[in-house]
C-alpha cells in the first residue's frame, strides 16, 4: 500500500498567522507584535536545548510496531487514552510494550500538558488553553495527567485506565513538546503580565515534566517520527 505524505508545506507567514489566531482564541489576544512577524520570531526564542539532542532522542525509538500521536489541542483525555489503547490492543494480539515504539507530540494548544502543575496555577493554563479539571469540572490549576490518583480516569466497559503521563512513560511512551509553540504562548503570557518574554520562556523550560523532550517544532517532530518508521495518528477528541 502506498504511504501518503501527511506533512504538507505551509507558507511561514500563514503558519504564524494560524498560531496567532489560535492563541487569540485561547485568551492570548495580546500576542507580542514581534511574535507575529515571520522575520522576527526567532528574536523571542531562547536557546532551549542542544540542537543535536532532539535527533538523538528520536534515535531511542524502539520496537517493531511504531506510531506517532499528533496532539494539536487538549482533546479531553485522548492524547493519553489513544497511546494506552495502542499498547493494550497490541498486547491482546501478542505484542508486548517492548515491541511497541510510541511517540506523543504535544504541539500548538496541547503544550500545557508538558508542564508541572505550578505553571498551571501561576499562568492559569486551564483558562488559557480551555482545559477543565476532570474532578472539579472547572478550569484546571494543575496538570491532570501528571501522577494522577488511582482511579482518576475510568472508561465505560474498561473501568480504570492508566493514562497518566508518568504511567505511559513507564511503559515506554515517549513525549515531546513544540518549542515554537512554547515561544509564542510564553511571549503572549509575558506581554499580558508585563513580564520579560525571555524570562517567562526560561521559566517554562525549567518547569517541563521529567522525560519530556523539547523539539524545534511539533511539525518537525511529526516528520522525524515518520522518518523513524512511525505510522501517523492525529489525536481527535
Amino acid at each position: 500500500m502506498k504511504q501518503e505524505n501527511l506533512i504538507k508545506p505551509t507558507h511561514r507567514r500563514g503558519f504564524l498567522g494560524t498560531i496567532a489566531a489560535g492563541a487569540a482564541a485561547l485568551g492570548l489576544s495580546a500576542l507580542p507584535t514581534a511574535a507575529l512577524k515571520a522575520g522576527n520570531i526567532s528574536e523571542l526564542t531562547t536557546e532551549a536545548t542542544d540542537p543535536g539532542s532532539p535527533d538523538e532522542w528520536f534515535n531511542k525509538i524502539k520496537g517493531k510496531h511504531r506510531i506517532v500521536f499528533d496532539a494539536t489541542h487538549p482533546a479531553e483525555i485522548f492524547p493519553f487514552a489513544w497511546p494506552r489503547v495502542f499498547l493494550l490492543t497490541n498486547q491482546k494480539t501478542g505484542s508486548s510494550s517492548s515491541d511497541c515504539g510510541v511517540v506523543v507530540v504535544l504541539r500548538h494548544s496541547a503544550i500545557p500538558f508538558a508542564f508541572e502543575s505550578k505553571l498551571w496555577e501561576k499562568y492559569k493554563f486551564g483558562e488559557m488553553f480551555k482545559v477543565n479539571d476532570p474532578a472539579t469540572k472547572m478550569p484546571s490549576v494543575r496538570n491532570p495527567f501528571w501522577q494522577p490518583a488511582k482511579g482518576a480516569f475510568k472508561v465505560p466497559g474498561f473501568g480504570e485506565i492508566s493514562i497518566g503521563i508518568n504511567e505511559l512513560q513507564n511503559d515506554g511512551v515517549m513525549f515531546c513538546v513544540c518549542d515554537a509553540a512554547m515561544t509564542v504562548f510564553s511571549a503572549g503570557a509575558a506581554e499580558a503580565m508585563k513580564k520579560d518574554p525571555a524570562e517567562v520562556k526560561s521559566e517554562w523550560m525549567a518547569s517541563l515534566l521529567p522525560g519530556i523532550q523539547p523539539v524545534p517544532s511539533g511539525v518537525w517532530a511529526v516528520g522525524r517520527a515518520q522518518e523513524h518508521q512511525c505510522s501517523y495518528c492525529f489525536v481527535a477528541g
